[in-house]
């Protein structure tokens, strides 16, 4: 089949193009506007593949979606282009609602268009995948309880009513229109080729470079944490073999506070990166707690049970045998992210040309 994924440069999206083309005989087209988030240099490894094909283009621009569809004619749609980090979403939602909410609106209307020109078998076997959040749901008061996919949606940050929205739209889009949506809500993911902003790639550049590392409030806010292979792996699943209409949650089986996921962090740079910074004696020392953020949530927590008994899928890592190897790729792997600190990964796409 063919898949054109939105979002294909980001963390996640990179993942679910590599496992893939590396992983199947599908093709893949991959949309993205290519904001700060959005990195080609994640794609390397598939970039020059038959099977893969680039459109740089907003989701937001509807007659550039449209053009896309009649061009690539896919078979399926894995939507993961979004606006996804809860500072910035606090401190200018602006973006948040134009891309998560209007760009899901505009992304729909597109599909059903094309959807709507195809024969009847295509109709049928097409998907329109959305790929959401655990935020939407809040946050839980009790340390047993768990997100179902039946949890009452109560974001707490623009980021999260922005997907919570979204959420909305694929589901309406499905039930007025008939267009064969499956929505996906997932944990915190994390593992290689992570945008250096979020905690776990910032924590491990930050000691790296002798820096704070800066923990929201206490650092007792507890998330389930998903290695992002095991996701990539679980969204194929589900675009291949979810039903219509329904809705799975993607967890890792892995909850842990925030300040364990650093202590855990400066455990392993201490064995593997034994020669510190000057002036830094424990990677420890460096832990600096900072004023939390607004309406920051104090636990997450997904119950996955219905992908695994429905599709068969369960996580393959270990929150310890992913963190290893995500340590390890950003030590093995320091070009990458330097080109992203210094912003050489986004001076050069000047010229960029789209591989149809």
């Amino acid at each position: 089949m063919k898949i054109l994924i939105t979002g294909g440069a980001g963390f996640i999206g990179s993942a679910v193009v590599r496992h893939i083309i590396n992983n199947t005989l599908d093709e893949v087209v991959n949309v993205d506007k290519l904001t700060y988030a959005g990195n080609l240099d994640s794609l390397l490894s598939v970039k020059d593949n038959a099977r893969y094909a680039f459109e740089q283009a907003d989701i937001c621009d509807r007659a550039v979606m449209d053009r896309i569809f009649s061009t690539h004619q896919p078979d399926a749609v894995m939507h993961l282009a979004a606006e996804s980090h809860v500072d910035r979403s606090i401190d200018g939602p602006a973006a948040f609602i134009e891309t998560n909410i209007v760009g899901t609106y505009i992304l729909l209307e597109a599909t059903r268009h094309y959807w709507q020109t195809l024969e009847e078998k295509a109709k049928q076997t097409f998907r329109f995948h959305h790929i959401s959040t655990d935020e939407v749901y809040g946050d839980l008061e009790s340390t047993d309880d768990l997100f179902t996919e039946t949890t009452s949606y109560s974001p707490s940050s623009p980021y999260s009513a922005s997907k919570a929205s979204s959420d909305h739209l694929v589901r309406t889009w499905l039930r007025t229109y008939g267009l064969p949506t499956i929505v996906t809500n997932c944990s915190n993911n994390y593992g290689p080729y992570h945008f250096p902003e979020k905690l776990i790639p910032l924590m491990i550049l930050n000691a790296l470079d002798g820096k704070a590392l800066p923990v929201y409030g206490n650092g007792m806010q507890i998330r389930d944490w998903l290695f992002v292979e095991d996701h990539a792996q679980a969204l194929y699943k589900v675009v291949t073999e979810g039903r219509v209409g329904e809705t799975y949650n993607i967890g890792g089986h892995n909850e842990k506070t925030n300040i364990d996921v650093v202590n855990t962090i400066c455990s392993l740079l201490e064995e593997l990166v034994p020669e510190k910074p000057v002036n830094v004696k424990h990677y420890r020392d460096l832990i600096t707690y900072v004023t939390d953020r607004p309406g920051h949530d104090v636990r997450y927590a997904i119950d996955a049970t219905k992908i695994g008994k429905e599709l068969g899928w369960e996580p393959q890592e270990t929150f310890e045998s992913g963190i290893r190897k995500t340590v390890e790729w950003y030590l093995n792997n320091r070009q990458w992210w330097e080109r992203v600190l210094d912003g050489s990964y986004r001076r050069e796409r000047l010229g960029i040309h789209t591989n149809s």
